[in-house]
Parts: C-alpha cells; structure tokens; sequence
C-alpha cells in the first residue's frame, strides 16, 4: 500500500505527536471478509507513520471469525454478548481506549487509514473534534447512493436548523476525538444515531468541531446493515431528543 508522503510528514514532523498514543476504535459485526484487510492496512500505515498507537475492535455478537481474525491481526478485542448495535459497541471502546486521541472507523474497508493523518492534524491543532467528511467534494459525493445522499442531505439540514452549524456529514463514522471530550458527554444512543449524538452534544457544549475531506470506498464483501428509512427516522428523533429534551 502506498501512503501520500505529505501527510505521514506532517505527523512525524508535528512536535505535538511526541507522546501521544492515539487509539483507534473499530466497532464490528460479521465483518470477517473485510476486517482482515483492514487491520493490515491500517497496521501498514500506524507503522510508516511511527504513529503511538493501540488498535481496539469491538465485537458486536458475531457469528463468523471477526473475533479470531482480528486478534490474529493483533488487535485488542471486546466482545459484547450479542449483538448490540453500533452506538451500543462504540461506548464500550471509548469505556477502553487509553489514548489521549481517539479515532472511530468502520470494519468494512470503506475508510482509508492514511486518512488518519489528515483527522489527527485538527486535534493537534486545537480543535476537539475532526470529522471525515464524505461530501466536501464533487467525487466525495459519487461514493454513496441516492437515497443515502439524499437523507445525510435532510438530515443535515436540520442539524443546521437546530444548531446554526453546517456540517456536510453529519453521519460519517471516520473521526478523530480529543479523549476529553468523550469522557465529559454522557452518550446514550446505542444503534447508527450515536454518529448524531456524538456530533450535536459536544456542539451544544461548546466543543470545537472541523471537517476533513475524505474518500469513501465502496464495501468489498457483504451489504450495508443500514436501513435508509428506519434508521433515519431514529437519527431525526434522537436530534429532537437530544436538542430539545437534552435527553
């Protein structure tokens, strides 16, 4: 795998990353054709980076080898007795991350670990949060299908409404956190919403928040698990929970 010069310089180079340990948390559930290939990668790049790090899945109740694949591959792993959902697998890797930076990303090799650097970079920098943003640009946008474009458009759009934020991906699960930030909101979602939790509460509090451009590439084995329809009916309903109800 080939890793963009320019950004593994900026981290070795940044005075800042001396001593960080940065944990990245990879929530799974029957990804054992996908998580193979990307603890490998992402094994690649925390090497050619130098980067201090520890890498935790956390699985979800599956019932094929992502549990053996990823401790082959070195992985710290959780297990959750049964499946729990995402939201639900998150909490309990943040629960065990050491890392003063933490970095979410999905099993299913849609997420480019050397996109890693360009989510550390804003942390370094003073924000608190960094997110991946699949929309920022034209062939950003091409990755995802129509409808899931269309509800991530609605669905920031009332994140701008209630909020006065414009943020383009508001469900992008590639992040970088500062661990405080983590440590001081309470997070309650359990299934796909807790992206939107973990994006209104720290606004509401005041945190500072930056997005990144990204490349999303499309899954290799298996379909998606996210239903359009139901599952953004749950994210709109936790945005009202939560910035209504502070629930």
């Amino acid at each position: 795998m080939i890793f963009a010069a320019p950004i593994c310089k900026t981290i070795l180079e940044d005075k800042q990353t001396v001593g960080i340990l940065v944990s990245i948390v990879i929530p799974a559930l029957n990804e054992e054709g996908n998580l193979g290939n990307v603890l490998v990668d992402l094994k690649n790049f925390v090497e050619q980076s130098r980067l201090s790090n520890e890498i935790i899945v956390v699985n979800d109740g599956s019932t094929d080898k992502t549990k053996e694949i990823a401790i082959q591959n070195g992985a710290k792993v959780i297990s959750n007795r049964g499946n729990q959902g995402k939201g639900y697998s998150l909490k309990c890797g943040f629960k065990s991350a050491r890392g003063e930076i933490i970095v979410t990303m999905d099993a299913d090799g849609s997420h480019d670990p050397k996109d890693i650097a360009k989510l550390i970079l804003p942390i370094l920098n003073g924000f608190d949060i960094a997110i991946g943003s699949r929309f920022n640009t034209e062939k950003g946008r091409q990755t995802t299908t129509q409808v899931n474009l269309f509800g991530n458009r609605l669905i920031n759009l009332v994140f701008r409404i209630i909020t006065g934020t414009v943020v383009t991906d508001t469900q992008s699960g590639f992040r970088a956190y500062k661990s405080k930030v983590l440590k001081e909101i309470i997070i309650n979602s359990k299934g796909y919403e807790i992206e939107t939790e973990l994006t209104l509460k720290p606004i509401i509090n005041g945190y500072s928040l930056k997005e990144v451009p990204i490349f999303v590439r499309p899954r290799v084995i298996g379909v998606s698990r996210l239903n359009p329809l139901k599952d953004g009916l749950k994210i709109l309903k936790r945005i009202i929970q939560v910035a209504f109800i502070q629930e």
